[in-house]
């Protein structure tokens, strides 16, 4: 077990051979013992508790403190991560026409003629188009990043994208230049793929086993929380007006300085301190501060058993993954459920959401109160997935989400086909739009971004969340470019292909996704081996510790 490893963490990095600290589980017990022999012999009589024992590593902690770690850990990581994802998908909506009309009124300025509306529109689009485009380039950058730097120093790195958006917004209308907003939006794009990867690794390596799904769920609860609040930042009273739109585009600089001041002084992942660094020193205290010293035994041992099983490997590069038969089910899990997820026409309905309101007969006016109601719904119905996930489980909340799902899109369906016949189908149609994005919410939204994080072990890991970060943007790009032709071609009907998605998606969840709920990463790893593997009994990996050669993707 405490074999010295060499590791290759990136072209900086060439050889790095950190110390042999010994197995963690005698450091721990060692540590734990020298705490109790400073204590008072009395110290059963008075109640003692473990949790009251100085820590080895010079910081007391008790049971209450050691929550407010995990969940400080959650809200750092996730108001400069998924929540930046959400914020900046909704802001941009609001100052739409103040952003053609300055583009409009640039061009005039250099050029002393208008610019045509197809060149506007064209513009406007590339504006648009080039967050997801950003987020693909994200996506490519947070493997490596998590492999180089860590999890938590990969989030922090990241908020150099941000800085540098929320500049170019900030000026761009003193400089008389839309060319810095499109480079802003590229940039802020690159921010949300990379933290759309890496926070929910980092939570769900952070978290113990009876509440992983549920901290990993934040990560949904995050994006859901920032699509509200740039929905509410962007009202006309606020933010949303013609001569504000620089200061609510630059808005998305506080959350990552909220990132920046609380989360240097969190722990990093344990997992990756041990695994990937070889720090069995840093994960014991990265540990201690998010468990606190009570009753580690278990998971260290379940610690230093997935250290064992990972021995000998390096971190696994993206297309690795669709050759190695071990992960075929994983990758196929990773493919459908994600590919779903942004197919399911969710994006879809956040679209079509302001027609129907309009055509409910809701005042122009108050439409976009409406809309923050869409963004509520999804976040309500996160937190309640959150709070039931760890009870019943990924299996039920993903088909349960995409049978709702068809349900209320095939009541949409037919509300949208009998709006001119009956004058309450507006209603149904808009009544159909809110419990479908709650459908969405419970399910889809969250448990889908948990699968990297269960699915793979913590050398394929980033490679997964590469491969997932690509899959979702790309889709997003996609839907987004062809929606409204479809939207033109299928009318009423818009809504059959992603009804067909959902199904497919339900079907699939039930035959072929296996329930993760409260099983350690290992006891994952040997199920999907003997799933892929029907005749073999145990995946020959666990034979025991051996010389890790590199974790460069």
């Amino acid at each position: 077990m405490n074999r010295s490893r060499s590791y290759s963490l990136g072209p900086s990095h060439r050889r790095r051979q950190p110390q042999s600290h010994g197995n963690l589980l005698s450091q721990w017990n060692s540590a734990l013992h020298a705490a109790r022999m400073e204590c008072p012999r009395d110290s059963s009589e008075k109640g003692l508790l473990d949790s009251d024992l100085p820590s080895p590593y010079g910081f007391r902690l008790g049971r209450k403190f050691q929550g407010w770690v995990l969940l400080l850990t959650i809200c750092a990581a996730g108001i400069g991560g998924t929540f930046q994802f959400g914020y900046n998908l909704s802001i941009i909506n609001a100052p739409t026409l103040y952003i053609q009309e300055f583009t409009n009124e640039t061009w005039q300025m250099r050029t002393g003629r208008p610019l045509p509306d197809h060149l506007v529109l064209l513009v406007w689009s590339l504006i648009v188009s080039l967050y997801p485009l950003g987020g693909l380039l994200g996506a490519l950058l947070a493997g490596p990043l998590a492999i180089t730097l860590g999890r938590k120093k990969s989030l922090l790195v990241n908020n150099i994208f941000v800085v540098a958006a929320a500049t170019l917004f900030g000026f761009s209308r003193r400089a008389g230049s839309f060319e810095m907003v499109m480079l802003g939006r590229l940039l802020v794009g690159v921010s949300a793929g990379v933290s759309m990867n890496v926070q929910p690794m980092y939570l769900g390596e952070s978290a113990p086993k009876e509440l992983r799904g549920a901290v990993a769920m934040t990560s949904a609860i995050f994006t859901a929380l920032g699509i509200v609040m740039g929905q509410v930042v962007g009202l006309r009273e606020l933010l949303g007006g013609p001569q504000a739109w620089p200061l609510l585009l630059a808005s998305c600089l506080v959350p990552g300085v909220l990132q920046l001041a609380s989360l240097p002084l969190l722990p990093e992942s344990p997992r990756y301190l041990l695994i990937d660094r070889g720090d069995s020193k840093a994960c014991l205290a990265a540990l201690q501060r998010l468990r606190g010293p009570a009753d580690l035994a278990g998971e260290l041992a379940e610690l230093e058993q997935e250290r064992a099983a990972c021995g000998g490997r390096r971190a696994r590069r993206p297309w690795e993954l669709f050759g190695d038969r071990a992960l075929r089910r994983q990758v196929a899990s990773l493919v459908v459920l994600g590919g779903a997820m942004e197919l399911c026409g969710n994006d879809a309905v956040y679209s079509y959401a302001s027609a129907m309101f309009v055509q409910a007969r809701i005042p122009p006016e108050k439409v976009q109160y409406a809309v923050i109601g869409t963004g509520g719904c999804e976040l309500l119905a996160t937190l309640v997935s959150c709070v039931v996930i760890e009870r019943v489980g990924r299996r039920v909340l993903l088909m349960g989400g995409y049978c709702l799902m068809t349900c209320w899109g095939s009541v949409f369906t037919a509300a949208l086909c009998l709006q001119s016949s009956f004058p309450w189908m507006p209603y149904l149609a808009m009544s159909c739009i809110f419990a479908f994005i709650l459908s969405f919410g419970i399910g889809p939204a969250g448990v889908t971004g948990i699968l990297a994080t269960e699915l793979f072990d913590q050398t394929a890991r980033p490679a997964a969340y590469m491969v997932c970060g690509v899959l979702m943007w790309t889709m997003l790009f996609l839907v987004g470019l062809g929606f409204p032709f479809i939207m033109e071609g299928l009318s009423h009907f818009l809504y059959v292909p992603f009804l067909c998605v959902c199904v497919c998606a339900a079907v699939y969840t039930f035959f072929f996704l296996p329930e993760t709920k409260g099983k350690t990463f290992l006891e994952i790893s040997e199920e999907l081996y003997r799933l892929n593997f029907p005749g073999w009994s145990q995946s020959p990996m666990w034979r025991g510790p051996e010389v890790v050669q590199s974790t460069e993707l």
